[in-house]
């Protein structure tokens, strides 16, 4: 018998034990032999559940208990998830862990140790929920270089804008209508303000690149500032907008940014709605692929999170090949990246913006906004060209990239 602890027994963690016990049958059949939770990590107590008798509050129970193996963390956050993922690494346990905040803070030390120890430090549910990207990545892709990477990787900010885009919604009652659907957290920062994105496509781009990168250094833009008019404009010009994770890698260099565009038709990207996640992966012989599926919920991500238990569990004397290494990459700046620009001015004047602009086209607005506003869309353009060219007006209500 191959025995489990999972770390924390919130929405996903309650749901990896019920995929273990579901799916005993299965697992008997993979591995030939039987998966049990032995211990779960949490301050509370869950009387009536059929793991109530699992549950400690005592880490050091899992930590120094030989029999555990595999050690699943869904605590969330870098504290103490960190300090807890570490310590079973150390003392020789394979870690299976959905928390894309500690794999893109601490991946690269854990990685080590994980090589170091001939264990492993396993990850697919932290990015895509039920989507097997890392995995595709790691051995479906063998032998491409990924060149980009292009995805709505949150649930949460697709289901807003999908809503203000087919019903009118505002952001702020889309975003609550969210909350009441258990779509989005009491506190919604991380995912609105694109935390949660950039994190993931940080993950990713360590992944491709083989070294670390810093999702600090990631330039990220969030939706609070998305409105309804955005998306007449939008309309206009045969798009939709989203909330994009992009790693474009060209020349040596890499541009990783996080931030709303617009989509044109023609993109797959266009039709990913809902609650659902869409990535785009473009490799040097692959050409473009698109993975689709539910980004998150309890059953899809505690299903990324078995199949990595599997994994570990076929590998209990080896460390797999996986991961980055030590190392960093460095997004290059912001300003040197190529957009299109669909850029609202305040007022009915435009002569000035369309000499400035001489290569964009106009796009007219509709209802309240005629008369009140204009709109131009450029062709393409350097970041920090757009920038130096918007600092000549003061009318300028917002730009969205394309």
């Amino acid at each position: 018998m191959i025995k489990v602890a999972i770390m924390g027994c919130g929405t996903i963690g309650s749901g990896v034990y019920e995929v273990i016990e579901e799916n005993q049958a299965i697992l008997k059949k993979e591995l030939g032999d039987e998966i049990r939770v032995s211990r779960i990590l949490d301050l509370r107590e869950f009387p009536g559940t059929p793991y109530e008798k699992l549950v400690t509050g005592d880490f050091s129970a899992i930590e120094k208990d030989p029999e555990i193996s595999i050690v699943v963390e869904t605590m969330g956050g870098t504290k103490p998830a960190y300090q807890f993922v570490k310590a079973c690494l150390l003392a020789g346990k394979h870690v299976v862990t959905s928390n894309k905040a500690l794999v893109a803070a601490h991946g690269t030390e854990l990685l080590q140790i994980a090589r170091d120890k001939n264990i492993n430090f396993l990850f697919e549910a932290a990015v895509g929920g039920g989507i097997p990207v890392i995995r595709t990545l790691g051995t479906g892709y063998a032998g491409q270089e990924i060149m980009e990477i292009t995805g709505i990787l949150n649930g949460t900010t697709n289901y807003i804008l999908t809503e203000m885009d087919r019903r009118g919604t505002s952001f702020g009652d889309a975003l609550a209508e969210a909350q009441r659907l258990g779509y989005a957290e009491r506190n919604p920062e991380a995912d609105v303000e694109g935390f949660d994105t950039c994190r993931k496509i940080a993950i990713l781009t360590s992944l491709v690149t083989d070294s670390e990168v810093n999702f600090e250094q990631i330039h990220t833009e969030g939706i609070t500032k998305i409105d309804t008019t955005d998306f007449a404009y939008a309309k206009k010009l045969n798009a939709n907008i989203k909330l994009v994770g992009s790693a474009v890698r060209e020349n040596g260099r890499v541009a990783v940014s996080v931030c709303p565009k617009l989509i044109p038709e023609d993109n797959p990207l266009y039709g990913v709605s809902g609650v659902f996640n869409g990535i785009l992966i473009r490799g040097n012989m692959l050409g473009v692929t698109m993975l689709y599926g539910s980004g998150a919920g309890k059953l899809p991500t505690a299903s990324a999170v078995l199949a990595d238990i599997i994994e570990a569990a076929k590998n209990m004397d080896r460390n797999v090949p996986f991961g980055w290494h030590e190392g960093q990459t460095v997004p290059e700046p912001m300003e040197d990246s190529l957009h299109r620009y669909l850029i609202r001015f305040k007022g009915s004047d435009s002569a000035k913006a369309k000499a400035v602009f001489a290569d964009a086209e106009a796009v007219s607005p509709d209802g309240e906004a005629a008369g009140e506003e204009f709109a131009l869309f450029t062709g393409v353009m350097r970041e920090k060209d757009m920038q130096a060219a918007a600092a000549q007006f003061d009318n300028i209500i917002k730009v969205i990239r394309a």
